[in-house]
């Protein structure tokens, strides 16, 4: 069976989109290991499954898998992606669309600059809503990790996050401790990693190691957990600049217990056909 797909990229966070609103996918877990596969497959960081809403209060609902198969609950760059594409695809005319995943419902709005911006929600601090195997909420905690003590913020932009502040961006142990902090125990759904580098108040340095994934070029939600995290330490100013290694993310955070705002591009590399 044929199936029509789109590929697309934030800042160089790269996804296969599928339209499950015309078309019947149904996708097994080793599906989507070969889909992402940059080899064998299309290739991409993580496949969206778009199809119609099912429940009021959204326009869309849509489906997150990581390159390993595994489900995600949020994804930033994502989001601007499924907004771009849902109006090319014309499956819809809006400018504010509403979209819907696992973890809830978040508005994308297409600006005319040909920027995109995603209502990413509240930051989750509280490490059951995390989730995070703390006994109560705190602006720092400590990890070991290989026998060594680790300092993070533990916060949820819709998935789990950790982030680590660093003196220098390009040594940062993205490779060395990224994974060892993925996979913690304290984080039983496991975790995406940020490693933080603040250049000033308006300014951060990011490189994520992605649950499921890997070093991206960019991760939108890690981005608003970064500047979050900064907004608590009292490391940060309202409106951070993120540079990531694909580009620049614009993110607001008014206050830690307010709606964070993130902006960026999302672009269409190309569309294609699968057999699945």
């Amino acid at each position: 069976m044929y199936v029509q797909f789109a590929k697309m990229q934030g800042l160089g966070n790269d996804f296969v989109l599928f339209d499950a609103v015309n078309q019947d996918v149904q996708l097994s877990r080793a599906q989507l290991r070969r889909i992402a596969d940059r080899r064998l497959g299309v290739g991409c960081d993580q496949i969206l499954v778009v199809r119609a809403a099912v429940e009021a209060g959204a326009d869309f609902d849509y489906r997150i898998y990581n390159s390993n198969g595994e489900e995600a609950e949020q994804c930033g760059n994502g989001a601007r992606c499924i907004g771009r594409f849902l109006v090319y695809s014309k499956l819809t005319n809006k400018r504010s669309i509403r979209v819907r995943t696992v973890s809830g419902v978040y508005r994308v709005e297409l600006r005319d600059d040909g920027l995109v911006t995603v209502n990413m929600g509240v930051p989750a601090f509280e490490p059951e809503n995390i989730p995070f195997a703390a006994a109560k909420v705190s602006a720092r905690y400590t990890l070991e990790v290989d026998g060594q003590p680790v300092c993070i913020g533990a916060v949820s932009m819709g998935n789990p996050h950790a982030v680590i502040e660093v003196d220098d961006i390009g040594h940062a142990p993205v490779h060395s401790l990224g994974p060892g902090i993925e996979a913690h125990p304290m984080f039983p759904n496991k975790t995406n990693v940020g490693f933080m580098q603040v250049l000033d108040a308006q300014h951060v340095a990011l490189r994520v190691f992605e649950r499921g994934a890997g070093e991206t070029s960019a991760c939108g939600s890690g981005a608003c957990a970064a500047v979050a995290v900064g907004r608590v330490w009292g490391r940060l100013d309202t409106k951070v600049t993120v540079q990531l290694p694909g580009g620049d993310l614009l993110v607001e955070c008014s206050h830690p217990s307010e709606p964070v705002l993130m902006t960026g591009p999302a672009e269409l590399s190309f569309e294609g056909s699968l057999v699945l």
